[in-house]
């Protein structure tokens, strides 16, 4: 009795992304870095070419090629037409943020645990764009934080330009201390590739990835940061804020039992409720918390901004 061999199951190859080489940016840099945290990508390998014959055998091409189609995983930003922006903004996304704006939300979920679908999800994905991913997005397209009108006739104090992660990752592009791993020789071919005789597209991409992961970390840390601090928040000040008129019959005094980081909340519901509030009503005007949790903490009393 004969037994037909079992096929052999093929391994899927891992997708391969492309972007471009040379001197490299903030935004492709945290592109990569992006979705490579997803499941999709994270066995993926990079090449980094302007050829667009290479580029052409890509899975996922970004800020490189001269297209923007999602369909096609192809998430460039450089064509005279391109206009996309994140929504309720005008800033020009870069290529960081048309990664975000495709895949920050299973990103976010990815990394949190929460539901893709749930509220949770999207107010993380609208404050990480608003505090990180935006200033990335206008940095690469020469958007100016202010407008030029008015910033003609002002001088700096000090140069401040060198701090910035953008300034960052653009003196690592100089930084001829990272090298690449070195290859082995191989004497039976006569291998060049050696320690004495490093590829320097290999250099320069092992300097890319130092960016990349810079990039990467600061994301993380500001993903992090606003889902255990910052969200729980919300919940604390939204209950606080509900219940001022408890405080003082105008609810301007908002109270906390315990240390909390308010502002952003605050601000946020005294915008959503304006038009629903009652003549009676004010803007809150203090805030009371104790500087610890311990039942002997002093307490402080703070004045909110106008």
């Amino acid at each position: 009795m004969s037994t037909s061999p079992v096929p052999k199951r093929v391994k899927p190859s891992p997708p391969l992304i492309g972007t471009h080489n040379g001197h490299f940016h903030a935004d492709e840099a945290l592109a990569i870095y992006l979705l490579r945290l997803l499941p999709t990508y994270q066995p993926s390998t990079l090449l980094r070419t302007r050829d667009p014959s290479l580029l052409s055998t890509c899975h996922t091409v970004v800020d490189v090629g001269g297209e923007y189609v999602p369909s096609e995983n192809r998430y460039d930003h450089h064509q005279r037409t391109f206009d996309t922006t994140f929504p309720t903004k005008s800033t020009k996304l870069s290529s960081a943020g048309l990664v975000y704006l495709h895949f920050g939300k299973a990103i976010i979920a990815q990394r949190t645990g929460l539901n893709p679908e749930s509220e949770d999800v999207d107010i993380l994905w609208q404050k990480l764009y608003n505090e990180f991913i935006e200033a990335i997005d206008a940095n690469d397209n020469g958007i100016s934080v202010y407008p030029a009108s008015e910033t003609a006739n002002l001088t700096k104090r000090f140069n401040d330009s060198g701090i910035t992660l953008s300034s960052l990752v653009s003196d690592l592009n100089n930084d001829y201390s990272i090298t690449a791993p070195p290859v082995s020789t191989n004497h039976e071919t006569n291998d060049t590739n050696s320690a004495s005789n490093p590829d320097p597209q290999a250099a320069e991409d092992a300097r890319f990835l130092a960016a990349s992961t810079l990039m990467g970390t600061s994301f993380l840390r500001k993903l992090n940061g606003y889902h255990t601090s910052w969200l729980p928040a919300r919940s604390t000040v939204l209950a606080a804020y509900e219940n001022r008129h408890k405080n003082d019959p105008q609810g301007r005094i908002l109270v906390f039992q315990e240390p909390t980081p308010w502002k952003d909340h605050l601000y946020t519901f005294e915008s959503s409720s304006s038009s629903s509030s009652s003549p009676s009503d004010s803007k809150v005007l203090y805030v009371l918390y104790p500087e610890s949790a311990t039942p002997s903490a002093k307490w402080r009393i703070q004045a909110v901004p106008i």
